[in-house]
């Protein structure tokens, strides 16, 4: 019998939440050519932002196990969210496909964009266990 399920469950959330990141985050150096093409051509110095955003994603993964620091963590979290929206964005106008990167279907896409990346922002808000007024 397992005791404190919700404490489990909360456990096992936040430590899947830190692998996600800290994985996503190791990522962005193992295979930059990945997200490259991800990036939209307006933006300058693609191989920097790759870069700062695995970084940026290695230190949200690893500061949300911190009690002190999970909330600023989740705020971040949430914060790079936002910011990725037009990547995903660009990445749906170029028709979803990315030479030598991430090639899907234009629904995937989609759904990456209005399910997926919604669902990170809960679990970040869930995570960081910050609630916002009138909607968790």
């Amino acid at each position: 019998m397992i005791k404190n399920g919700p404490l489990v469950s909360t456990k096992i959330s936040l430590y899947a939440f830190s692998f996600f990141y800290v994985g996503a985050g190791v990522n962005h150096f193992i295979n930059p050519d990945f997200y490259l093409g991800l990036i939209p051509d307006y933006l300058p110095y693609h191989e920097t932002i790759n870069y700062m955003s695995g970084v940026l994603e290695i230190i949200i993964g690893l500061a949300v196990l911190n009690l002190k620091t999970r909330k600023i963590a989740s705020l971040l979290t949430i914060i790079m969210l936002v910011a990725f929206i037009p990547s995903h964005i660009f990445f749906i106008k170029i028709g979803s496909c990315v030479d030598n990167g991430l090639c899907v279907s234009s629904w995937i896409a989609w759904f990456r964009l209005l399910v997926i990346h919604p669902l990170l922002i809960i679990w970040a808000l869930s995570v960081g266990k910050i609630r916002i007024r009138g909607l968790f």
